[in-house]
């Protein structure tokens, strides 16, 4: 297998009220970070938090092109991320013990 080093270009935090930050995804246009309580846009140009989504966020994040999903607990919520709004849940593999998740 071929490696390479990454290069990091900029850093960001830390985010007021987020004492970690659970799961990353890239919509095109923001940088969707989980932080306990909140799901969080950010604009990746500024640096600044934009828009902050109430739900529940404890692990991993995805985009799919439409929607959110996002770890919480022991279920994956699907997020509208125009509204806001968990559209529907299903379990979590791990029953609570999941961390990560990707969408490819």
């Amino acid at each position: 297998m071929k490696t390479s080093s990454a290069e990091i270009i900029r850093e960001y935090g830390p985010f007021p009220g987020a004492e970690e930050v659970a799961g990353v995804t890239f919509d095109g246009r923001h940088v969707w970070f989980a932080s306990g309580d909140k799901l969080n846009a950010l604009d990746p140009q500024s640096g600044e938090i934009v828009r902050s989504i109430d739900v529940a966020a404890h692990a991993g994040t995805a985009f799919d092109g439409t929607h959110l999903f996002q770890i919480a607990e022991d279920r994956i919520q699907k997020i509208d991320p125009a509204t806001g709004r968990v559209l529907s849940t299903i379990p979590a593999p791990g029953g609570g013990g999941d961390s990560g998740m990707a969408w490819a």
